[in-house]
């Protein structure tokens, strides 16, 4: 969320705030503002931000109202910044302590699979389990453009994204998806299936993808390789 958006939805909270909620939310528009409200609220508390929002309501309701602020006015651009940059640090501390446990998670994961001899590593780290194997099918190249069927997830079993459960496969270059995708479909040939555990490195890093794949985490796959370079 960027600073803009931060003070959009804080300006939506405060506002909301400031009703009394034995009154009835008599119109969509108002509803929306207690939607984004509400949603701030739960983005505050998911992301563990110290949010004095009676202090922040105060705020507003005596700009809105032009009354005298209660800090040293010449301060008022100081203390802002002040606290834009306790949000800033609050979020980054946040998100290398949720990269470090999906790592440790990770690694947990992978040090398991290496007790199980059906489950395979290569020296860069991909661990991988043949569910179906056609041994007289073709490998592809880095270069080749492949079609597969996958479901894709996290540790904990939710899915991300499935092919499978869409009912139609997918078409792309295999030099232009994640390492792990590229490294693992090398090793398959057509008509086999292989379940994947790909650690950060081989995926997307510390980068967080959406709201669906948290910054640092191991992602698991169930691939069928349909088809090498597909008309």
């Amino acid at each position: 969320m960027n600073k803009k958006s931060i003070l959009i939805f804080f300006f939506c909270c405060a506002t909301t705030y400031s009703y009394s909620f034995a009154q009835t939310l008599s119109s969509k528009l108002d509803s929306a503002a207690y939607a984004n409200g509400y949603q701030t609220g739960n983005y505050f508390q998911h992301n563990q931000i110290d949010v004095n929002i009676e202090a922040f309501v105060a705020g507003i309701i005596d700009a809105y109202q032009m009354k005298q602020p209660k800090v040293n006015v010449n301060q008022i651009n100081e203390l802002g910044q002040y606290f834009n940059t306790y949000l800033q640090q609050t979020l980054n501390n946040k998100q290398k302590s949720e990269i470090q446990y999906n790592k440790n998670i990770a690694e947990t994961i992978m040090a398991e699979n290496r007790k199980n001899p059906n489950i395979k590593e290569t020296a860069s780290g991909l661990q991988y389990q043949i569910l179906q194997e056609n041994k007289k099918g073709a490998k592809p190249l880095a270069t080749d453009k492949v079609k597969v069927h996958y479901k894709g997830y996290l540790h904990n079993g939710e899915v991300f994204d499935s092919s499978i459960d869409r009912g139609e496969p997918i078409t792309f270059p295999l030099n232009g998806v994640i390492k792990g995708w590229t490294e693992g479909l090398q090793l398959m040939t057509v008509g086999s299936k292989y379940k994947f555990w790909i650690p950060s490195d081989l995926a997307y890093g510390d980068r967080a993808i959406g709201n669906a794949i948290p910054a640092g985490s191991m992602l698991i796959f169930e691939v069928e390789l349909l088809e090498i370079n597909p008309k």
